[in-house]
């Protein structure tokens, strides 16, 4: 490689993106268009960035398959920082096992965090788990070692185990100082800012107070009886039971919760969980019958009784009972909850991390955009979805993925 190639890469790696560019501008030779590449993506133009990064893999020779793989491997970031979810998981995982084979041990596990990174972002928790476990940080250089931190935070905020979680955001820290990059820094900061913002609602007796995620973590740690409407569960200590397929069952549950221990009219439950204005014999046949049915699912955990106006949650050996209600009720909060990350979205990436349709996606983009909270850019399939500036909540308890068992 010559000398004006490694300046070039050297001042990458140090931040100085433009000092990059001016050392490979007039280039085409394949060196110089990955690097090229790579300065373009690090200042946000990330379509010229991949179509440099294409060229660059092209003009490389059948032999440099070392250089190859570092082609896909940039690419494989600029999907994954661009949000581009369709991009082949296996073009990763085939560049990673190259730099592998061939001793390029830095790249290799950085390879391996933007595995990790992609599976935290669609909120497969377990294999990020798994792949972390198998990942030996030591080759990382300080930056990419600040990213494997971030990593490990997002993980552990998401299995709501804070202690670890500010741990590893204080090494983040350390690594970006270590690598005297000032946006790598910024980053870091603004990532931890997750931790000292209000993250959900404590409802008690129709009382609710704001908890952030260390307030969370002790009260899903507790022993009450926790109707959790984050990810509608009914929790007490490690028993669960998912109510996330019966929506009917879960409202009559929350509205039986936010009451204890005093009893609920039959036509505030038949509003809830029905939206019935106007209540006929049907509607309180249809009533008593999910209720036996949330009786039958809560077994062990609750007893409701009938009143002479209503019902009554009663939870077993006089547990206490708390909802747990994101920061602010939303239909539409688990796709709020990817655009708070200030990156902009397609709809068939959010479709992907969600695991719902892409027309369901769609619909809930429209009603966000007629409220104000969303909008878009570009047309067609270059369309992309921000969050307006002022959501005014963050949303972690809403992000894809389970939250801890108990």
């Amino acid at each position: 490689m010559d000398s004006m190639i490694t300046a070039a890469a050297q001042a990458l790696a140090a931040g100085d993106v433009l000092g990059a560019m001016k050392r490979v501008a007039l280039r085409g030779d394949a060196p110089a268009l990955a690097l090229r590449g790579i300065a373009l993506a690090q200042l946000g133009d990330f379509e010229r960035a991949k179509a440099l990064l294409k060229n660059a893999h092209r003009a490389f020779t059948s032999r440099e398959e070392l250089a190859r793989a570092r082609c896909k491997l940039a690419e494989g970031e600029i999907a994954l920082v661009s949000r581009d979810l369709s991009w082949p998981e296996k073009a990763l995982e085939m560049a990673r096992q190259t730099l592998e084979r061939h001793g390029d041990r830095p790249n290799a596990a950085h390879a391996r965090n933007l595995q990790i990174r992609r599976l935290l972002l669609v909120g497969r928790l377990e294999e990020a788990e798994t792949l972390l476990a198998m990942l030996d940080p030591s080759p990382l250089p300080p930056a990419a070692r600040a990213s494997l931190e971030l990593t490990v935070a997002g993980i552990a905020v998401r299995r709501l185990k804070i202690q670890i979680a500010r741990a590893a955001f204080a090494r983040a820290a350390s690594a970006a100082r270590d690598a005297d990059i000032p946006a790598l820094v910024a980053e870091v900061q603004n990532a931890a800012h997750v931790l000292d913002e209000p993250a959900g609602r404590r409802i008690v007796h129709g009382d609710e107070r704001t908890l952030y995620l260390d307030e969370v973590e002790a009260l899903l740690s507790s022993d009450g009886l926790i109707i959790d409407a984050c990810r509608f569960t009914i929790r007490r200590g490690s028993r669960i039971v998912s109510l996330a397929g019966r929506p009917v069952l879960f409202s009559l549950a929350r509205a039986l919760a936010e009451a204890a221990p005093d009893d609920l009219p039959r036509g505030v439950l038949l509003a809830r969980a029905f939206g019935a204005r106007h209540v006929d014999e049907s509607h309180r046949a249809r009533l008593r019958v999910e209720v036996g049915r949330l009786r039958a699912a809560l077994e062990g955990l609750v007893t409701i009784e009938a009143t002479q106006d209503g019902f009554v949650l009663l939870p077993a050996n006089g547990a206490d009972v708390a909802v747990l209600a994101p920061p602010i009720d939303n239909e539409n909060g688990t796709v709020l909850a990817l655009l708070a990350d200030g990156e902009s979205w397609s709809s068939s990436a959010l479709s992907i991390a969600l695991g719902i349709s892409t027309r369901t996606v769609q619909r809930a983009l429209e009603t966000l955009a007629a409220s104000g909270k969303v909008e878009s850019v570009g047309n067609g399939p270059a369309r992309r979805w921000i969050s307006t500036p002022a959501i005014g909540f963050p949303t972690t308890l809403l992000l894809p993925g389970p939250l801890p068992s108990g």
